[in-house]
């Protein structure tokens, strides 16, 4: 006679775990660092990210400090020089690293929080409040968004960096949305969108919980073209005379430099420096956006770089 033992399993021991958030925070990081050019971007930007953090122990004086020799050439006690105002020229280098890498993230930020706001509702709204939005978005997309910054910079002139900051955003959200609109009315028919407006679930909580999930690299690109944007319009901005001149940042080297007329006395460092520092950190958020494109495109993945990710992983 067989007697039958019954083992009671733990509960959900016979259902599919779904991966923890961390797990799929480390994929998407994995993916992205495999791509070769995201991973020589998140080096550079590494790098100013330290320069700007640590100025004050890396660089050998003050940023403001001028009571050096004017415009000297490259020493032992100044390794590029002096301005034309007596400061040297690698503090205000490593000092500047700092305006120029915070207005770039926070500006990104606020640039691609409009976007993702305004892009969903737009892209998901129906009838009069749809057009109303349009409109807006394309009214924006209309003016040429260089001159409209010259003109608000330059009424709004000497109000700080927040102003700059500011000037940038109101300027920089429009594509953003348009580009999140037209993934949004993409989504808005698919079967898992149907049955939420079905359950009865409101439309904020569609919008942000059931079609946002599915737009994170694509939200994830908008912040890095809104940072590198914000980098370059800021240097202009700065360079033009437009911003504040009182604050040290490659912008603001750059203008003082063409005031002085750097390259009539030689010292073209003046201008090469802070050039090659703004393109390289514009460069490295690029570089980073080709990583990120990876993650919603498995065929962007360097194949060989270890075990992919299933698409539900990454969404989950």
């Amino acid at each position: 006679m067989t007697s039958t033992v019954s083992v009671r399993l733990p509960e959900g021991a016979g259902a599919s775990t779904p991966p923890s958030p961390w797990r799929t925070v480390g994929r998407i990081v994995a993916t992205i660092w495999s791509n070769p050019k995201a991973k020589i971007g998140i080096v550079i930007l590494g790098v100013f990210v330290l320069m700007a953090v640590f100025a004050p122990l890396l660089a050998p004086y003050g940023a403001s400090e001028n009571g050096f020799d004017r415009s000297q050439d490259a020493s032992a006690a100044h390794w590029m020089g002096t301005t034309a105002a007596g400061e040297d020229v690698l503090s205000q280098l490593l000092y500047g690293a700092r305006i120029s890498v915070m207005v770039g993230f926070v500006a990104g930020i606020l640039s691609t929080l409009i976007a993702v706001a305004i892009g969903l509702s737009w892209g998901y709204l129906r009838g009069f409040g749809g057009d109303v939005v349009g409109f807006i978005v394309n009214l924006f997309l209309v003016i040429p968004g260089l001159p409209l910054m010259i003109v608000i910079a330059a009424y709004l002139q000497n109000g700080g960096i927040a102003v700059i900051i500011a000037v940038i955003v109101v300027t920089g959200w429009a594509w953003g949305a348009r580009v999140l609109r037209s993934q949004t009315q993409s989504l808005r028919s698919r079967d898992f969108v149907t049955a939420a407006q079905f359950s009865g679930e409101s439309s904020a909580r569609i919008v942000f919980r059931e079609i946002l999930p599915n737009m994170t690299s694509l939200i994830a690109g908008s912040f890095f073209g809104a940072a590198t944007s914000a980098i370059l319009a800021e240097a202009g901005l700065e360079f033009l005379g437009l911003g504040d001149s009182s604050i040290v940042s490659w912008g603001t080297i750059l203008y003082w430099a063409q005031n002085s007329n750097a390259l009539l006395t030689g010292q073209w460092v003046l201008l090469f420096a802070p050039g090659l520092c703004i393109a390289l950190l514009a460069m490295s958020l690029t570089l980073i956006n080709f990583g990120v494109d990876a993650v919603s495109n498995p065929r962007l993945r360097v194949s060989g770089s270890g075990p992919r990710a299933t698409e539900s992983e990454y969404k989950a």
